[in-house]
């Protein structure tokens, strides 16, 4: 089986039976989608669960995927759908054990080997990831799939089944409600 088979081709040949086309989409496509499910779970080991949920459900309905119609677009969508899954459940083990919404993780203070720069960085980002997974899925759902997929608000409308200036607006009250999450002005871009 050749890499550069496309997507389609794989996925008929995945829905035949062929384990290794699958294989083949799942270490073509498993770096991207991890990056989306992870901003979008918040947490790194929930999202190789959630991940690995999406490609056991890609490869149990391979049977009704349209191959005329772009394998990628499909696959997201069941990632996406999975993501929204763990984000039910999250909200159901809250409810049955009343308790609070995760904080993010402790700010530690960097040790003396740490560049302190890049221990500041690290930082932020591990304050804007909880900022992302706090985010409601409304608004976190278009800024992961243009920010981190790198869709276009075009695709990613499509995806959301809304239009274009919805992604937009979506995008640009997440971004507002980030820079307040974190502390940052509003009014950068």
């Amino acid at each position: 089986m050749a890499w550069a088979d496309s997507d389609e081709d794989l996925a008929n040949l995945a829905a035949l039976g062929e384990r290794a086309a699958f294989e083949t989409l799942v270490r073509r496509h498993k770096g991207p989608l991890f990056a989306f499910v992870r901003r979008y779970v918040g947490q790194r080991d929930d999202a190789h669960d959630v991940l690995q949920d999406a490609f056991l459900a890609a490869w149990l309905a391979l049977h009704r995927y349209d191959s005329t119609r772009p394998f990628l677009p499909w696959l997201r969508m069941i990632a996406l759908n999975k993501c929204r899954d763990y984000g039910r459940r999250q909200k159901v083990r809250r409810l049955l054990l009343l308790a609070k919404a995760a904080e993010p993780e402790p700010e530690s203070i960097p040790s003396p080997d740490i560049n302190v720069p890049d221990a500041v960085e690290a930082l932020r980002l591990q304050r804007l990831d909880a900022a992302i997974a706090a985010l409601p899925g409304f608004y976190k759902e278009p800024l992961l799939l243009t920010a981190v997929s790198g869709l276009t608000h075009l695709e990613a409308a499509a995806l959301l089944k809304t239009t274009p200036k919805a992604v937009e607006m979506r995008l640009r009250r997440a971004r507002h409600q980030l820079a307040r999450m974190i502390g940052e002005d509003s009014r950068e871009g």
